[in-house]
């Protein structure tokens, strides 16, 4: 859930983030900027598709971090983009 917020947090635009139930329509892979890079493993359970996602539900009580945090991460996005780190790894 902790993922799933901080990519609610961190979306582009102006509207509030949303955090949405889905499920795959096809095959799963392991996010490879995560999994073995970062963390052994996926205990992140964070994952890539090719195919569609299917919507099942939103959920709409989540709680966002604390702004003194989320600042932090934002401003932390902003170096890495200042130095060319990309954050998707194909």
């Amino acid at each position: 859930m902790d993922a799933a917020v901080w990519g609610a947090e961190l979306a582009i635009g102006e509207s509030p983030g949303r955090v949405y139930i889905v499920e795959p329509t096809g095959p799963i892979e392991d996010d490879p900027n995560l999994t073995d890079k970062k963390f052994p493993g996926n205990p992140t359970k964070s994952y890539r598709f090719r195919d569609p996602l299917l919507v099942t539900g939103e959920l709409t009580d989540w709680e966002g971090h604390n702004p003194d945090v989320l600042q932090a991460m934002k401003d932390n996005v902003e170096r890495l983009k200042q130095l060319g780190i990309e954050a998707i790894d194909d």
